[in-house]
């Protein structure tokens, strides 16, 4: 991501739960009251995933709260929204879905100029064990970054 990208929203229980191998860039289909409650930080990514139905691929469980002064033109807050990526990436998505058991996830929504853009991920499931030795990587980490800190305001 370069400079003129704005991270709205991540999808934090993905990269716990999964191991992502693959991210892809998607456009969105909106409406435009769906992006002014994104522009005021209404959405959730918690529980989503891609699907692909006849040959396009769709966002599923995606949150987009209603805006506040949008009347009669709010959608569905969990509507299935379209999402706009190349041809030939569906169905190498597609292919790997079916063929590997991996699965479609998105891992984040961001604003890349004045566009909204939904980075989706290849992922393949983490057993419990996993799950149990990447929080035991960060304790350990965070344990020497502590220690290091520590040491360095004892020398001053």
């Amino acid at each position: 991501m370069n400079k003129s990208t704005k991270v709205i929203a991540n999808n934090k229980k993905a990269f716990h739960d999964y191991f992502v191998e693959e991210k892809y860039e998607a456009g969105v289909e909106l409406f435009g009251t769906e992006v002014k409650s994104i522009r005021a930080g209404g959405i959730s990514l918690k529980g989503s995933w891609c699907a692909i139905e006849n040959g396009e691929l769709f966002v599923k469980g995606m949150h987009i709260a209603p805006y506040d002064r949008g009347n009669i033109f709010n959608k569905d807050p969990l509507r299935p929204k379209k999402l706009l990526v190349h041809r030939k990436e569906i169905i190498k998505i597609f292919s790997t879905v079916k063929q590997k058991s991996y699965s479609a996830i998105p891992l984040s929504v961001y604003f890349k100029g004045s566009r909204i853009k939904v980075s989706v991920g290849l992922c393949k499931g983490k057993k419990l064990y996993d799950k149990r030795h990447d929080i035991a990587e960060k304790t350990a980490k965070r344990m020497a970054e502590r220690a290091v800190k520590e040491l360095g305001n004892r020398t001053n």
